[in-house]
């Protein structure tokens, strides 16, 4: 038979190095499984029935999540495009494995649709002079009153260049904050200031390497 994976502390030395006597066998409730490693891929989750009857969703494989934008207060579900970078091992990178705290590529497609519907601004697109007449003909399918009004916000709305380059790609760097081989779900959060200025400096040393 298999050995099975236990997370009890009997077996070991004391400080002093001496060994305590095993006088109890291996217990259910010192039982540990084997870790998920969750891929990226089209959704694969199998549920497991634990202590007390409750229930952990072991994802095998997942291509979307809901991903918070912090700034602007909203969430959007959309599509896992890569893995790029995890701070305990670059094989986790490699094999594309979803973790908590796993840096990843996510589709800004959601986000940019959701900042013209408010801001009536498309983010990620560069001025030239023909696009000017678009503008206009976007504006007659808007009322006087809906452009007003994203006109007003759009004043006071103030974009981190460094993510609005990010939308040109296509492509944002966001960071898994949920654990997918206990949940079931890849959720997190857009990286934003600091955060995204210490990876992006991690992800550059990286290419040198």
């Amino acid at each position: 038979a298999a050995m099975g994976i236990g997370r009890d502390s009997r077996h070991k030395h004391y400080k002093t190095g001496g060994r305590s006597k095993t006088s109890i066998k291996k217990r259910k409730y010192e039982m540990g499984r084997p870790a998920t490693l969750c891929k990226l891929g089209s959704k694969r989750v199998r549920p497991v029935r634990c202590r007390g009857g409750n229930m952990k969703y072991r994802a095998l494989r997942l291509d979307s999540g809901n991903y918070a934008w912090g700034s602007e207060n909203v969430t959007k579900k959309v599509r896992i495009l890569d893995v790029v970078y995890n701070a305990s091992s670059n094989e986790l990178v490699r094999t594309k494995t979803l973790l908590k705290n796993t840096v990843i590529q996510i589709d800004a497609q959601p986000f940019k649709q959701w900042y013209l519907k408010k801001f009536g601004m498309e983010l990620g697109k560069k001025a030239k002079k023909g696009e000017k007449k678009d503008d206009a003909a976007d504006e007659e399918k808007r009322s006087r009153h809906v452009l007003f009004k994203q006109k007003a916000r759009a004043s006071k709305q103030k974009l981190d260049p460094a993510l609005e380059e990010q939308f040109q790609s296509g492509r944002l760097l966001a960071c898994i904050a949920s654990r997918p081989g206990q949940s079931g779900r890849c959720d997190g959060y857009i990286l934003e200031g600091e955060e995204l200025v210490f990876y992006k400096r991690k992800l550059e040393k990286k290419k040198k390497a």
